[in-house]
């Protein structure tokens, strides 16, 4: 993947965007960024992008008004090492990560239409993702067991992450649809130095979250 730098984050939560952003992390709302995140031992000793990460820019295209929002994570930013529990309880660390690609997704629900479909795309794509050099993990509120349920129903081959209370969410500011009132359906590209190469928010369109991350991965 080619680096390409750009100047500020545009998030619609109407339709496609794909969103860079680099150097800045600030939320409506919200301070910047954290001394304890600025300082993450474990993931500040490796803050240049990978030389095969790239950032797309496009314009957002909508019938309705764009809402935009500048996240606390933003693309350039290096996530912290944070840590939740998968669908069998046992707690993940993202740094277990280190070393790969990571496409981390959030999802408003387990067993919703939109959401199965998402994850069963993902399933049914997973060796493209694999060839890439990336690992797919996904992320909801939902409880580890239910998480474990969706996952044997529809045979997903990656982890499900438990983010009871939304707390990464909202730690992470990833914001939610237009109204507020439902999570949003937000894709992070992290690279193999832990730097998030790129944010994709698209609501209704589950299948563009897999071909815009493996388009990124595969480039």
């Amino acid at each position: 993947m080619a680096t390409v730098t750009a100047s500020s984050l545009a998030i619609s939560a109407s339709g496609p965007a794909i969103s860079p952003h680099t150097g800045r992390n600030h939320c409506a709302g919200h301070r910047a960024t954290s001394a304890s995140f600025m300082n993450s031992e474990l993931f500040a000793r490796s803050a240049t992008l990978s030389p095969h990460a790239a950032v797309v820019s496009r314009p957002v295209e909508s019938r309705r008004p764009s809402v935009f929002t500048v996240c606390k994570i933003s693309v350039g930013d290096v996530v912290p090492p944070i840590g939740l529990k998968d669908q069998d309880g046992k707690l993940v660390n993202l740094d277990k990560f280190r070393g790969k690609n990571l496409v981390l997704y959030f999802y408003p629900a387990d067993f919703t239409p939109t959401c199965t479909k998402q994850a069963c795309a993902f399933r049914d794509s997973y060796e493209k993702f694999k060839k890439a050099g990336a690992e797919v993990v996904g992320v909801s509120a939902d409880s580890p067991e239910l998480h474990k349920q969706f996952k044997a129903r529809y045979r997903l081959p990656f982890t499900l992450l438990s983010d009871e209370g939304n707390k990464l969410r909202k730690d992470w500011a990833v914001p939610g649809d237009v109204f507020g009132t439902v999570p949003g359906r937000i894709t992070y590209v992290i690279d193999k130095n832990g730097k998030v190469v790129l944010i994709y928010n698209n609501a209704f369109d589950a299948q563009k979250h897999i071909d815009e991350t493996l388009n990124i991965l595969q480039s």
